[in-house]
């Protein structure tokens, strides 16, 4: 495969409608998108001869890390760098700093941590600028390593590196994750001592760190210095922040005066921007703005997606309008292209909070012949429903659906702690051995540990029940658990032969 860097880049606009049809991106992601299909769609690139631009790769870089397809992107990159390096090392010239900065940030991400380092360690000197520092505590600071991410920065600073505000916003972020948001207003000190000049980032974070200590005129005086500073423009995601400050603190006046800022700040009429208004509208309770806005957005986006119909039927039903929010869904299902059951489920959600379990089963089966299977959410809703009415035994079976169904993508679905507590308890109260040991199958199968906890209420469950079984000290064994005395007793009862 040939790697075309040098010569002229075409520029987005100018590209072909052949680059368009055959582009990089368009070849990994045509089977859908999985890690595998991508992985499998890249090793076929990777063998053809195809000639690929160094502009192309970052492309597909860029939306394979959006996608949060980290091992993929890595092998691309490895693959690419090495031609490119060798085309390079032939032309006497450079390698691109940013591009082992971005491989740096790869590494960790698709490898860990200690990986990240020894490449780190092994870059020539010369490579190792301001840009894969900056990549290193990035990754230090997203692991929430704190230690490893303050001696980085100083090293940083010893080594009399440029420091620009993305090594400061890293560790603010990172401070601000990690419950640690009075650290931030010193380093927000530190960056004007040394002519650091914040970024739009900078002063959201400085601002919500005021917030999260209940200095809410601090967080306005924050946007005050902002305007007073002048060389950085506040966006629609500053006065995002601030109104969700203000709605916390519970002054919606002033929230709502933060959000028509938003909006005039939205002139390239951001469909995020939109979604943001309609969910702090709705924590404001004013629901007239937010069908205002609705509208707004229906008229910036004819073919609305999927996500800004969840968005708007969640926080209808967060008002409790039902009504308004069967209306929506109505329109969502004579426009929707695909039938997604999450916004099927904020629907179903509402139907069983308030008692109409019809209408909910009515709805799911709906989606069903629509082609949208109930996911983990959908069982976990009829879950809690049958919870709350007390029938256990459907509430076992949702657990066992939810299980089976799992998370997607090949993540596992586990029942909250909660869940298993409750349910453990009824079959101790109902002395009944068969449901608990049948529910405990099944929660094997999403679970490495069933725990001290539920091994001591099926212990009390047997006692209750005067049923004896023999191996229950050897499944303790197998567990690796040691019960309590009270437990201890117990199982003198229970473990005869």
């Amino acid at each position: 495969m040939a790697l075309q860097q040098f010569g002229r880049t075409k520029s987005v606009t100018k590209r072909s409608s052949k680059y368009l049809e055959e582009a990089l991106y368009l070849r990994l992601f045509k089977d859908g998108g999985s890690e595998v299909s991508v992985r499998q769609q890249l090793n076929e690139v990777l063998k053809s001869r195809k000639r690929v631009y160094k502009w192309e790769v970052g492309d597909t870089l860029k939306k394979l890390r959006e996608r949060k397809l980290y091992y993929p992107a890595l092998k691309m990159l490895s693959c690419f760098t090495l031609q490119l390096s060798e085309a390079m090392d032939r032309r006497g010239m450079n390698k691109a700093v940013s591009d082992q900065a971005i491989h740096l940030d790869l590494v960790a991400k698709a490898r860990g941590i200690p990986a990240a380092e020894n490449y780190f360690i092994d870059l020539p000197e010369s490579a190792k600028t301001h840009l894969c520092y900056g990549a290193l505590l990035n990754c230090y600071c997203n692991e929430w390593m704190s230690e490893k991410a303050e001696a980085l920065i100083e090293k940083m600073k010893a080594l009399n590196l440029p420091l620009t505000s993305m090594p400061y916003n890293s560790l603010m972020t990172l401070y601000s994750k990690t419950g640690k948001p009075d650290k931030i207003p010193a380093i927000v000190q530190e960056m004007k001592a040394c002519n650091v000049m914040l970024d739009s980032y900078s002063y959201n974070v400085w601002m919500g760190a005021l917030a999260s200590v209940n200095d809410i005129s601090g967080a306005e005086r924050v946007i005050d210095e902002m305007k007073r500073d002048g060389r950085v423009a506040s966006d629609w995601t500053t006065y995002s922040n601030l109104a969700s400050i203000f709605v916390e603190a519970g002054m919606f006046e002033k929230a709502e005066n933060a959000l028509k800022e938003l909006e005039k700040k939205n002139s390239r009429r951001d469909l995020l921007a939109f979604q943001f208004l309609i969910t702090l509208y709705g924590k404001t309770g004013n629901l007239r703005e937010v069908y205002r806005v609705w509208r707004s957005l229906r008229l910036a986006f004819p073919k609305t997606a999927n996500i800004s119909y969840l968005n708007m039927i969640q926080v209808l039903v967060n008002l409790n309008d039902i009504p308004g929010a069967e209306k929506t869904f109505r329109e969502w299902e004579c426009q929707c292209s695909t039938y997604d059951i999450r916004v099927a489920n904020v629907l179903i959600g509402a139907y069983a909070e308030q008692g109409m379990l019809e209408k909910a089963k009515e709805l799911k089966e709906l989606a069903r012949r629509r082609g949208a299977k109930p996911n983990a959410k959908t069982w976990e809703i009829f879950l809690d429903y049958y919870l709350k009415s007390g029938e256990y035994q459907l509430a076992v079976d949702c657990v066992a659906s939810a299980i089976s169904i799992g998370r997607g993508d090949g993540k596992k679905w586990s029942p909250s702690n909660r869940i298993v507590k409750t349910l453990m308890e009824h079959f101790e109260q109902e002395k009944d051995v068969d449901g608990a040991e049948g529910f405990l199958e099944i929660l094997k199968k999403s679970v490495e540990s069933l725990g001290v906890d539920v091994f001591e209420s099926l212990i009390r469950t047997y006692a209750a029940a005067g049923r004896t079984s023999p191996a229950m000290r050897a499944r303790l064994k197998m567990e690796k658990l040691e019960v309590s005395e009270a437990s201890k007793k117990l199982l003198e009862a229970v473990c005869v032969e």
